[in-house]
């Protein structure tokens, strides 16, 4: 079977890891175009999978317009710029890859399952919880039987102190109006993962949460607008100078430092810290996003479940405890501890992994498995092994808008699952 051919739109860190895994996988697949408008990072990625000059190109309306080019197509720009190019490529009869959350509203979303059922192509969402290891260790522990009946389920997500810092308060996604909400834009992966464990809709939702600490009423007395004027700085656990100097120090040059800087120097770095977003005081920058959160389901099944994140800890892998008629199940991401009530025994399960994309994340090896489950997919002309097609990841995101009109009305919301 010839390699899959695959357009990429957005050369960032999402893009240039799927990108990457290519690389690293030539006979299943290979990038013949991107679109990406940063100069350096759109040369960077073609000098990578050796592009043509007129193959890299800054916007991806101008390879839309050109006669079918690849089997398919990996969007991977910023959250609110996923709507316009999945429905062009849909059209175009491209198979799509998009990277989450879909879309940031529920008509953009249904309007997107609309499109992609329309046109009978292959359509995966990047939630790539649903493919490690260690989920599917865990489903078929839950699918066996093993624990009983599932009757609750606690779940949380350790975003940590400074991933919080980065990517929420100086970066990105730090508000709500820009970007999305903190719920759609770290966690739609969390109340995506609980319905496949769990394996039923959600009906209900409540929520609560806010903006606790990232605020100018927290701001230590002396602090600078900057981390490298701060005379206070060596106090702060926040400090962007200490946290991004230690990453170059360790050659850590990947995410997040990769975002912060084009080129791994510290002239660059002190450059981006004394100029760019993620050289501010987190107690003096523009965030509203929440940093912490609660989350309370109620499933078609029965099941209840109840979702936790929050900034303040140690990032850490996400921690889960389900509970079950016949038995217990706890996990932290690594392996699975399984109490049988009958018997009084503990059994530990460690999944195997199978190696981490290069130079970033890798999600639990999910990363790398949505790439190969998508890849597979798309050459074989079967879609049964795309985990995240199109109604199930619709189902997570209305769950998702749900829980945050839940959280900002104060009132318990329904999910309407209906396609």
């Amino acid at each position: 079977m010839p390699p899959v051919s695959l357009i990429v739109v957005g050369a960032g860190d999402r893009g240039t890891g799927h990108g990457r895994w290519v690389l690293a996988h030539p006979d299943r697949a290979n990038v013949v175009a991107v679109a990406e408008p940063r100069e350096v990072r759109r040369r960077k990625f073609a000098n990578e999978h050796n592009l043509n000059a007129g193959d890299a190109v800054t916007d991806w309306r101008e390879l839309a317009g050109r006669d079918r080019m690849a089997d398919a197509v990996l969007i991977c720009t910023q959250d609110r710029m996923h709507l316009e190019p999945a429905l062009a490529f849909a059209e175009l009869g491209y198979h799509i890859m998009l990277e989450k959350p879909m879309a940031l509203d529920e008509a953009s979303c249904r309007a997107i399952v609309t499109a992609v059922k329309r046109a009978g192509v292959i359509f995966a969402v990047g939630h790539v919880l649903r493919y490690t290891p260690y989920t599917r260790a865990l489903k078929d522990v839950l699918d066996a039987g093993v624990i009983g009946d599932i009757v609750n389920v606690q779940h949380l997500e350790p975003v940590g102190y400074w991933h919080q810092a980065h990517s929420f308060v100086r970066g990105n996604w730090r508000r709500a109006d820009e970007a999305t909400t903190m719920l759609m834009a770290k966690s739609c992966h969390d109340l995506d993962w609980l319905q496949h464990i769990i394996g039923a809709p959600p009906t209900r939702v409540a929520s609560f949460g806010r903006l606790s600490h990232f605020t100018a009423a927290n701001r230590p007395a002396g602090a600078a607008d900057r981390c490298l004027d701060c005379p206070v700085e060596h106090t702060c656990a926040y400090s962007a100078k200490r946290f991004y100097a230690e990453e170059l120090a360790r050659g850590r040059h990947g995410w997040p430092l990769a975002v912060v800087v084009d080129e791994p120097t510290p002239e660059a770095l002190d450059d981006a810290l004394r100029h760019g977003p993620y050289g501010r005081c987190v107690y003096a920058c523009d965030n509203d996003v929440v940093d912490h959160q609660v989350v309370a389901m109620e499933f078609a099944s029965g099941t209840t479940a109840t979702f936790t994140m929050t900034a303040f800890n140690k990032k850490a892998h996400r921690k889960t405890r389900i509970f079950g008629t016949r038995g217990e199940l706890s996990g932290d991401g690594q392996c699975l501890r399984i109490y049988d009530f009958l018997t009084d025994t503990q059994r530990v399960i460690t999944p195997l992994t199978r190696g981490a994309m290069p130079e970033g994340g890798s999600h639990g090896d999910g990363d790398a498995a949505l790439m190969d489950a998508f890849t597979q997919a798309v050459a074989s002309g079967d879609p049964s092994v795309i985990r995240s097609g199109p109604q199930e990841s619709l189902l997570s995101h209305l769950t998702v808008l749900a829980a945050e009109r839940a959280r900002l009305n104060g009132r318990v919301e329904t999910v309407d699952a209906t396609f």
